[in-house]
């Protein structure tokens, strides 16, 4: 006996699901609970990537500008007394600036009032600057460095990790997925491409947003880490520099 097409078109048609939506937010609204959990949770982490990845943009920019601008003041003053209380009344926050006062307020404490001058500017009153006086503004430049630095890097842990797990977690809702179309292909005995394509689909889309999460995530992270790294070196230059005015100082009996 001959099949009749239009059965076959109308078994076909009952068993694919009808107008399935196939677009980004109908393939997340229609995926299964647990792959749904597991996109939500990707989409969550790619936001909090974001907001990170912006703050810092703005951080470091600012930070690099106003290090720049200071490194030009500090070697073209006279006095540098007279740069502190400038930096006071600006209540400059960037690392260099803080190192500076810090070393600035512990000099005061130490030897009182007294001028201190870069080196080749007229010289101040006479008095001996004491190893222990030095090696404690040393200490402290290095725990204000260590300090901004730490927190400078706040945030970067979590774009490693983002950009390191993200692609296993939407490979793990991809298998998940896949699992559960052969699931739905088997129970209704149709392989139909009508049939698997949205499953698979649904399945690959959790590996998309996976990877739309890691991929921005280990730029910004390798980015952020090289301009960290060069902003450190250039806090340790500016710290051994100081040692060495504070040594010449100490040569010269002066401060």
């Amino acid at each position: 006996t001959g099949v009749n097409a239009a059965d076959v078109a109308g078994t076909v048609a009952g068993a694919a699901p009808a107008g399935h939506d196939l677009s980004l937010l109908g393939l997340l609204l229609h995926a299964e609970p647990l792959v749904l959990i597991i996109m939500l949770m990707l989409i969550g982490t790619s936001i909090a990537c974001w907001a990170i990845i912006i703050e810092k943009v703005m951080t470091l920019r600012s930070v690099n500008d106003k290090t720049n601008q200071f490194e030009s003041e500090f070697w073209s003053t006279d006095a540098l007394d007279k740069y502190y209380d400038r930096i006071k009344k600006r209540k400059a926050k960037h690392p260099l600036a803080l190192m500076f006062s810090a070393a600035m307020e512990e000099w005061f404490r130490s030897k009182g009032q007294e001028r201190l001058v870069p080196s080749g500017s007229s010289r101040a009153s006479a008095g001996d600057l004491t190893i222990s006086v030095k090696e404690r503004i040393v200490q402290l430049m290095a725990v204000t460095r260590n300090r901004e630095m730490e927190r400078l890097e706040r945030g970067l842990g979590f774009l490693a990790t983002a950009g390191s797990s993200a692609p296993f977690i939407g490979l793990l809702g991809t298998s998940i997925g896949i699992i559960n179309a052969f699931r739905n292909i088997a129970g209704s005995q149709n392989t139909s491409l009508a049939v698997v394509a949205p499953g698979i689909a649904e399945a690959l889309f959790a590996t998309a947003i996976g990877l739309f999460v890691a991929i921005p995530a280990v730029i910004a992270f390798n980015k952020f880490n090289g301009e960290l790294n060069r902003l450190a070196g250039k806090l340790e230059d500016f710290s051994t520099e100081f040692q060495l005015l504070l040594s010449r100082q100490l040569d010269k009996g002066s401060y």
